[in-house]
This record gives structure tokens, C-alpha cells and sequence, in this order.
């Protein structure tokens, strides 16, 4: 598993918006960004998923699906 930087993670969250996509907060981040969902209109369903390094650093785990899992289609 590859691990992103804050500032990916915030590219990645740009190109969604742009897209006029749809960006759900599923857990408050310390360090980052926590666990978010996106979603964007012919664009795949992305998590991105904080991972923590340390007390004072942290990483983001990006997956991509082509559809949307089950659990998180109630969100």
C-alpha cells in the first residue's frame, strides 16, 4: 500500500471540487484529513484515509473503487 502526502491528498480533493464532485467528512483527521469519502460524476470513488506515523507526522492511504462499496453507500 502506498502512503500520500498531505499536499496530494489536497490535489486529489481539488480535482474532485473542479469536477463539481461530492466530498463527505467520515472522520475528523488530527494531522490530516481524517477519512473522506469523494465522489465525482464519471470519476472513481475515492477514500482517502489517514494513517498515523508518529505524534507529530502522519500519512494518507488513497483507494480508488469503480463502484462504491456497499458500506458506504449510506453516506
Amino acid at each position: 500500500m502506498r502512503h500520500y502526502t498531505l499536499k496530494a491528498c489536497d490535489n486529489l480533493i481539488k480535482k474532485y471540487v473542479e469536477l463539481n464532485g461530492e466530498i463527505i467528512q467520515l472522520r475528523e483527521g488530527v494531522l490530516g484529513h481524517g477519512k473522506m469519502l469523494l465522489k465525482a460524476a464519471g470519476k472513481k470513488t475515492t477514500i482517502i484515509e489517514e494513517v498515523f506515523v508518529n505524534e507529530w507526522n502522519c500519512t494518507h492511504k488513497i483507494r480508488m473503487y469503480n463502484k462504491t462499496p456497499k458500506k458506504y453507500l449510506d453516506c
